[in-house]
Parts: structure tokens; C-alpha cells; sequence
């Protein structure tokens, strides 16, 4: 069996084989794939998904400071502040549909990533989640679940 793409690169990342920013570009390049290939993951699952991801939607990440990891994704990345609240979390982008958001945190590493699902829905995703045995976690209109190896995940709309 494959390792987890996903999860070999966040173990990467949390070894420090990875910078942030590979991590990133690699997940950003992992969700682009997933997104241009409708249907990969029915046909290896042999099952109709749980949801049909049309996106990466952002990548969260807990950074020790928030603006010194603000700037760096300024300087380096171009990105733009689209909100920020003070030493505690900003939401970077780049004008297109996907954001970076830092949290701060006292273990820098990944918070959680989002998939865009179309038609979402929070109570029928919450519903959905608990249908396939997964564990949901809501904050407002927001759905987190673990993977397989307890990574968050969170859904939203595309």
C-alpha cells in the first residue's frame, strides 16, 4: 500500500526536512491534483467520497510569532493581509481563492487544512461526518474532523 502523500509530507514538515513554505506549495500542489482529477478517489475507493473536494481552500499553521511569520510571507511569498488580529492570527492571500492563516502557537507546525466541497452545507456536513463514523468537531458554520492519522481537516464551501 502507498503512504498517505499528505501525511509524509506533514511528518517531512514536522522533522524539518521541510521549510513552511515547501509544505505549503506541496499541499497547494497536492490539492490542485486531487481537484483535476474528479472521480480518482471513487475509482480507488470503489465507494461513493464522503465529499467531493474542489479545492484547497486554505492551510492553517501555528507559528511562535504571528508577525514575524506575517512578514516572512510578505517578503517572500507576496502575499497580502486580508484581516489580522494583533500577536494572535492573520490571514494572508494572494488575490485568488486560496489563504494562508497563522495562528499563534507555541509548537509552530500545521493547525489544520481546508477542502472546498461544493453545495456545502455545515449541518449536512456535520451530519455526513458522523454517517461515515467520523468524528466532527463545529465551531459556528466551521467543520473539523481528524484523518486517518489524526491530522485536522476542515470543510467549507467552494
Amino acid at each position: 500500500m502507498q503512504p498517505d502523500i499528505a501525511e509524509t509530507l506533514v511528518e517531512d514538515f514536522e522533522r524539518g526536512l521541510l521549510s513552511r513554505r515547501q509544505l505549503v506549495s506541496r499541499l497547494m500542489g497536492l490539492g490542485a491534483a486531487l481537484a483535476a482529477m474528479p472521480g480518482a478517489a471513487e475509482a480507488r475507493q470503489g465507494d461513493a467520497a464522503t465529499f467531493q473536494a474542489t479545492g484547497l481552500d486554505h492551510v492553517a499553521l501555528n507559528v511562535r510569532s504571528v508577525p514575524r511569520s506575517r512578514d516572512w510571507y510578505i517578503k517572500h511569498l507576496g502575499l497580502k493581509v486580508i484581516r489580522e488580529s494583533g500577536e494572535e492570527n492573520c490571514f494572508l492571500g494572494s488575490g485568488d481563492d486560496f489563504f494562508l492563516t497563522l495562528f499563534r502557537g507555541e509548537t509552530p507546525g500545521l493547525n489544520h487544512y481546508c477542502y472546498a466541497i461544493k453545495g456545502y452545507s455545515a449541518d449536512r456536513a456535520e451530519e455526513t461526518l458522523k454517517a461515515a463514523g467520523l468524528k466532527p468537531r463545529r465551531e459556528g458554520n466551521r467543520i473539523y474532523f481528524p484523518d486517518a492519522d489524526g491530522i485536522t481537516v476542515q470543510v467549507a464551501g467552494s
